[in-house]
């Protein structure tokens, strides 16, 4: 269903019950041709979507607090030449995983707050951390990573999808570090003669926190690393890159460790969120000798995704996603029923810093309810004109994401795809056409879930005319969770 920006409505444009079907597992792993589509693939389209999220929202029958708790699995949608496209989707073989669907029972408390059976003498002291790999995807160096913050990549054959074992990334990680899920490609690094490369972090938080990070050159080598220091308990999920500078937004959070220990909560259920207290925007460069770093403050809220960053002159500029509350994980609510209504939006702002009076303006950018944020990627880092997002289909309110919006940051005119009522969308994935010389001239590849059929769908739309009917809708025989986030590459693995 395709609709224009329209006003807020008093029925919900979704349906409760429809939504949660999203959240069921998806224990099958598929491989098969994808034969029901409706609408005409474009030729010029090849290469892999890949995605990644949790597959399995119960272990063993146990049901998981949070859906980020669920074990990782990674789904392959390549689009081959002649219009033919396959699906594949496996499971991550991590060593927890492996494990619980061996002995048949949960062995793993989760970070975000499922816990095992058996009450807190059942989880007491039991501190040990199932790596679930399910956060992010990506293919870089002749290597498909699966990603999650909390430890080491997971490598697997991006043919078939197999889990080939942990990854150390050359060298670069030592057992039992840790990188980010969410790495951004420079398109043009001025280091390297403008050949791209893959930028990534790691933290270790405590009384203070340490960032360390990294630069990867397209064969997987190591660049650069470099470590800071920073004040204060950090939970940071996402950064942004330009040319010169990494930019972090350190939310004003406090980790109180020992409900944790004790048996009594999971980690998630530790962190509390202080929504009075500023938030700290950290400034370190990219170019060597790495000093200079800057800390400075600015009311953000709470934020997990940063939509894109770039400078001009002498200013830095960076568009994040904020919440003005995060909900605290209870230990017996039901994520599936979730009052959208009662939680505040994520809503797109702009944060403006000046690096010579060290001064930060902030003006939001869209009032819409909106996550998942996306750009062409030959514009990370530099200064853009056209952001795809997923977003409610009203708006105003928050509501689960069932649209892909498209704002033009320079004229603030905005394109809205809805799929509602029945379609819940997942993080759209901007591929630009073969040889383009305009910056929203390509595709938007997204995963709608139809609560209807109880299946998922691959949609390709118009990235310049989102509006517009989609481009093909590719029908798959199942359906996949909800998911967290993905790539495309160029390359086609079949």
């Amino acid at each position: 269903m395709t609709t224009s920006i329209e006003k807020n409505t008093k029925n919900q444009p979704y349906n409760r019950q429809e939504w949660q079907q999203g959240y069921q597992s998806q224990p099958n792993e598929y491989n098969y041709w994808i034969d029901e589509i409706e609408g005409i693939i474009p030729d010029e389209l090849q290469g892999t979507l890949f995605r990644n999220g949790p597959g399995l929202l119960e272990v063993q029958g146990t049901p998981l607090k949070h859906p980020f708790d669920g074990d990782g699995m990674i789904c392959a949608i390549s689009f081959l030449p002649g219009r033919k496209v396959h699906f594949r989707n496996r499971f991550v073989q991590t060593k927890g995983y492996v494990e619980e669907q061996a002995s048949g029972k949960m062995i793993y408390r989760g970070v975000f707050g499922t816990q095992k059976p058996g009450g807190w003498l059942n989880n007491v002291f039991d501190v040990k951390v199932k790596n679930i790999a399910n956060t992010n995807v990506i293919y870089w160096g002749k290597k498909l990573l699966a990603l999650w913050e909390a430890a080491e990549p997971y490598r697997l054959d991006p043919k078939t999808l197999e889990t080939i074992g942990l990854d150390y990334l050359e060298g670069t990680l030592n057992p039992g570090d840790s990188i980010s899920a969410h790495p951004w490609i420079d398109p043009f690094c001025e280091l390297d003669n403008g050949q791209p490369c893959l930028v990534n972090f790691s933290i270790k938080p405590g009384l203070s926190s340490e960032i360390t990070i990294y630069e990867f050159a397209p064969n997987g080598e190591l660049l650069r690393r470099h470590s800071h220091i920073i004040p204060g308990f950090s939970f940071i999920h996402d950064f942004a890159i330009t040319p010169h500078y990494c930019l972090f937004l350190q939310n004003p959070v406090t980790f109180n460790p020992l409900p944790y220990f004790l048996g009594l909560k999971g980690a998630g259920e530790c962190v509390k969120f202080h929504p009075n207290k500023p938030s700290h925007l950290i400034i370190i460069p990219r170019i060597p000798p790495y000093d200079g770093m800057k800390i400075l403050e600015t009311k953000a809220g709470f934020v997990f995704h940063h939509a894109n960053a770039f400078e001009e002159e002498n200013n830095i500029y960076l568009d994040s996603i904020c919440y003005d509350s995060l909900p605290q994980v209870q230990p017996d609510g039901d994520y599936k029923e979730v009052d959208f209504e009662n939680l505040d939006p994520g809503q797109l702002w702009r944060f403006k810093v000046d690096l010579k009076d060290h001064k930060i303006e902030r003006q939001m950018i869209e009032t819409r309810c909106c996550e998942f944020p996306s750009v062409n990627p030959e514009k990370v880092g530099r200064n853009y004109r056209y952001l795809f997002t997923g977003t409610a289909h009203n708006s105003q309110g928050n509501a689960p994401l069932q649209g892909i919006l498209k704002l033009d940051l320079v004229t603030g005119e905005k394109h809205l795809h809805s799929f509602a009522p029945s379609g819940y969308v997942s993080e759209p994935i901007f591929v630009p056409k073969p040889q383009a010389t305009r910056e929203d001239e390509g595709w938007v590849l997204v995963m709608v879930y139809d609560g209807s059929k109880h299946r998922s769908d691959i949609v390709i739309l118009d990235g310049e005319n989102l509006e517009k009917s989609p481009i093909a809708t590719l029908h798959l025989k199942h359906h996949i969770p909800y998911g967290l986030h993905g790539n495309w590459t160029n390359e086609v693995f079949i």
